[in-house]
C-alpha cells in the first residue's frame, strides 16, 4: 500500500511541476505593456514599428497579442479608393490589446489620434483636390470611431 501511495504522490507532484513549468513558460513578457503602447503612438515611427511587428507576428508570439482584424468593421477599407485598411488594422490591435489588458478607457482617445494620424500619412500620398478628398473622408473615419469607438469596443473589436 506504501509504494502504491508513494507512486502516487509522486505523479502528483510530477504533474503539478509540470503545470506550474507551463504556466511559467505561458506568462507574457514583463514589458508586454511597455511594447504595446510603442507601437500604438501618433508617430510614424509608432506605425512603422507595429507594420514591421505585424508582418514577423511570429516573433512576438510570447507577449501573446490579438492581431485579428475586421479592417475598417462596417466601413469600406479602402474609400473612394483611399487605402486605409493598415490604418483600420492598427486600430483594432490598440483597442483589441487595451481591451484584454483592462486599460482601455485610458487610451481610447490616444489609439483614435493615432488612427487619424495614420490615415492623414495615407492621404499626404495625394495632392490637391484628391488630398482634400482623403482628408475629409479621414476625418470622418475618425469621427465615427471617436463616437462609436467605444460602442464597438465593449462588444469585442
Amino acid at each position: 500500500m506504501r509504494k502504491v501511495l508513494r507512486g502516487i504522490a509522486a505523479s502528483f507532484i510530477a504533474t503539478l511541476t509540470l503545470v506550474g513549468t507551463a504556466t511559467a513558460a505561458s506568462a507574457a513578457p514583463a514589458d508586454k505593456p511597455q511594447v504595446l503602447a510603442s507601437w500604438t503612438q501618433t508617430s510614424a515611427s509608432s506605425q512603422n514599428a507595429w507594420i514591421a511587428a505585424n508582418a514577423n507576428q511570429g516573433a512576438w508570439a510570447a507577449y501573446g497579442y490579438d492581431w485579428s482584424t475586421d479592417l475598417c468593421s462596417n466601413s469600406p477599407d479602402n474609400p473612394f479608393g483611399f487605402p486605409f485598411e493598415q490604418s483600420c488594422a492598427r486600430h483594432d490591435f490598440g483597442y483589441r490589446n487595451y481591451k484584454a489588458m483592462g486599460t482601455f478607457d485610458a487610451n481610447k482617445s490616444r489609439l483614435d489620434s493615432a488612427f487619424y494620424e495614420d490615415l492623414k500619412r495615407v492621404c499626404n500620398r495625394y495632392s490637391g483636390a484628391t488630398k482634400s478628398s482623403c482628408n475629409a473622408t479621414a476625418w470622418t473615419y475618425y469621427e465615427a470611431v471617436s463616437v462609436f469607438g467605444y460602442k464597438n469596443a465593449t462588444l469585442g473589436g
